[in-house]
């Protein structure tokens, strides 16, 4: 199968197979850089984690060393928070309750950033492959109606048409895989926010309790 066959069936397809190409480019991307991300804040909300369960007090020059190393961090504005209400001379636990709260909810949306496209490209991907499918096969059966060659040339057209189906499938079935997977480390990495958030207001314990 040479470049040029290649090329044929990508133009008998109705260009679909051109479009394949895109959507899993366009998947690679999204799932190469979300996972880098997700990756490095996984990595660096352990080493807060265990940070803040080996420090007993609330240190800024050490918390400002954590953040020059580890700047993009979610899991830091959190500690922003929690150290500029603790700093606030009418502070208590539930007023820092709320303000670590909304420091979560802040954060967590930016997690799944991208990946509503490669949602729709796994949608998107076997759609095509079928309408592509269906391209490939009006233009087959377009030579019915001569000899048994212009038939055998009918049977081979099918399943070259169907080439589009199988890449539509195997786009989707990679981006799903994968979606899957970024979305075990998108929950894993909240489950840490809202980890940290409770540690530092256990820790914080000298802020005394609303009346």
């Amino acid at each position: 199968m040479d470049i040029k066959h290649l090329i044929d069936l990508a133009n008998d397809s109705g260009g679909t197979l051109y479009l394949m190409i895109v959507l899993l480019t366009l998947a690679l991307t999204v799932i190469i850089e979300r996972s880098r991300y997700l990756s490095n804040m996984i990595e660096g909300g352990e080493r807060l984690i265990h940070t803040v369960i080996s420090e007993h007090h609330t240190d800024q020059s050490h918390w400002r060393a954590f953040t020059e190393k580890h700047p993009n961090l979610p899991h830091l504005r959190i500690v922003d928070a929690a150290l500029s209400i603790h700093a606030a001379p009418t502070a208590n636990r539930q007023v820092l309750d709320g303000l670590l709260e909304e420091a979560v909810l802040h954060e967590v949306p930016k997690l799944d950033r991208s990946l509503w496209m490669l949602d729709t490209i796994i949608t998107l991907a076997p759609l095509l492959g079928l309408f592509g499918t269906i391209f490939g096969m009006f233009n087959t059966f377009s030579v019915l109606g001569g000899d048994h060659n212009e038939a055998l040339q009918v049977t081979s057209g099918i399943a070259e048409s169907l080439l589009a189906t199988a890449s539509g499938l195997v786009v989707a079935m990679v981006g799903l895989i994968f979606f899957n997977g970024l979305n075990t480390r998108i929950r894993l990495v909240a489950h840490q926010l809202e980890t940290v958030k409770v540690m530092l207001l256990n820790r914080l314990d000298r802020l005394p309790q609303a009346a």
